[in-house]
């Protein structure tokens, strides 16, 4: 069995898409400590929801689900990173050698179908370079640099080299014979790829590497090489009646996510926001939400679809940030209660009508919302853009889709509602 650690929600739904693409079962769970392997997945990938932790706290979290991992059988292992190398990655990297007791991992960074490319050790997002794009403001993790050897090397006491196209293009054999020879002065390689031919030859080069790390895109390649007696799919034969809308959660801010939202209004789908400015006070957090869950109930319960996100006008954001501050509170903060009262919304809209069809944007808010509803995690089942896919959560039979913010195309969310309706029926 492969193991997985990822350190968001939606990535974890990204990784286990392109080995389902390979017809592996790939199974995303919640990180417990306690958890036990049902034998019912190929790929099991252990969300530790742990991007936005402390350095501590993810180098925690990842060893021990490594560990867990180790336990349950596995013998090859994946830490998924954000795929423009935000969050805690060094300490991350490190806790599952540390776990394993190894000493080395390959890097592919690289996902060309969604405009990220590493060439020479630089990683450009659409033809920019890393600093110089949207992820350059990040609120959290900002990117002023591009050169991933630099970035990771600030992260970790362990060496840190790459392997440039120049090798990747000559071949598996030879890009393999180079890593063997970095391995000995080495503990992290990262390799570029500019497209999916690149990846190929990666994945050749590497596949039955015990450690390999990095972004989702070389996992759709991965299984190509692999030779593994795949488990039946428990996936099957499933019915689901719902006669209620769908519900589109939005929490992100990204420009990708506000023009897929911005399309959804534009062809008439009713559109619920929270007023933000309203999540810093009890009396005014519990109004707000009620008010929310009422107008959307009503509409859900008429079989339409709904959106409900967070005020995502440059005004309304920087009036809710200069009312964090006043209630001292960082950005991050602020934006964790902002999900959280979409999550709280959530939960109650689902309670009061039973719906069973879910899609959210944005990696922190499906954290949190998953966490609200008490999902613990979700079969991968089919792809509905690059890098995302549906899921059918573990114990409740609720489709949902967890859309990172900064992928899709403009329509994204009214492709993923149409695609909802369409599974089991």
């Amino acid at each position: 069995m492969l193991g997985v650690v990822a350190d968001d929600t939606t990535g974890s739904n990204d990784i286990g898409l392109m080995y389902s693409k390979n017809r592996y079962t790939a199974k995303v769970v919640v990180f417990d400590e306690k958890m036990e392997n049902d034998s019912d997945a190929d790929v099991l990938i252990i969300d530790t929801d742990s991007r936005l932790d402390s350095p501590e706290e993810s180098y925690q979290k990842v060893f021990e689900a490594t560990k867990v991992l180790q336990k349950m059988g596995c013998t090859l292992f994946f830490n998924k990173t954000c795929s423009v190398f935000r969050g805690n990655i060094g300490k991350e990297f490190d806790a599952m050698l540390d776990a394993l007791n190894e000493d080395f991992a390959v890097i592919s960074l690289a996902f060309p179908k969604n405009g990220r490319k590493t060439i020479n050790g630089i990683h450009t997002v659409h033809g920019k370079l890393l600093e110089e794009s949207e992820f350059a403001n990040d609120p959290v993790h900002p990117m002023h640099q591009s050169n991933l050897v630099e970035i990771l090397q600030q992260q970790t006491s362990r060496k840190v080299t790459m392997v440039p196209m120049e090798f990747v293009r000559r071949g598996p054999v030879e890009l393999r014979k180079e890593i063997e020879k970095q391995r000995h002065h080495y503990h992290y390689c990262i390799l570029d790829s500019e497209n999916q031919s690149d990846l190929a030859i990666v994945a050749e080069a590497i596949y039955d590497m015990p450690v390999l790390g990095g972004s989702s895109a070389i996992a759709e390649e991965l299984p190509k090489f692999m030779k593994m007696e795949l488990v039946e799919t428990p996936v099957k034969d499933l019915i689901i009646n719902d006669p209620n809308g769908v519900l589109i959660v939005s929490g992100s801010l990204t420009p990708q996510t506000r023009s897929q939202t911005a399309h959804l209004i534009e062809i008439g789908t009713a559109a619920i926001i929270l007023d933000s400015r309203k999540v810093f006070q009890q009396k005014d957090r519990d109004f707000e939400i009620e008010r929310i869950t009422r107008l959307a109930q009503e509409i859900i319960a008429s079989g339409n679809d709904v959106l409900m996100m967070a005020d995502n006008r440059e005004e309304m954001v920087a009036e809710t940030k200069k009312l964090g501050k006043q209630h001292l509170h960082d950005e991050l903060t602020t934006s964790k209660m902002i999900s959280s009262a979409l999550a709280d919304a959530t939960q109650l809209i689902i309670q009061r009508t039973g719906l069973k069809r879910l899609v959210v944007a944005g990696g922190d808010t499906s954290g949190t919302v998953c966490r609200r509803l008490g999902i613990k995690g979700n079969y991968i089942l089919e792809e509905i853009e690059t890098g995302l896919p549906s899921g059918l959560t573990l114990d409740q039979s609720m489709l949902i889709v967890l859309k990172s913010g900064s992928f899709g195309k403009p329509d994204f969310l009214e492709t993923a509602v149409k695609h909802l309706k369409q599974l089991f029926n």
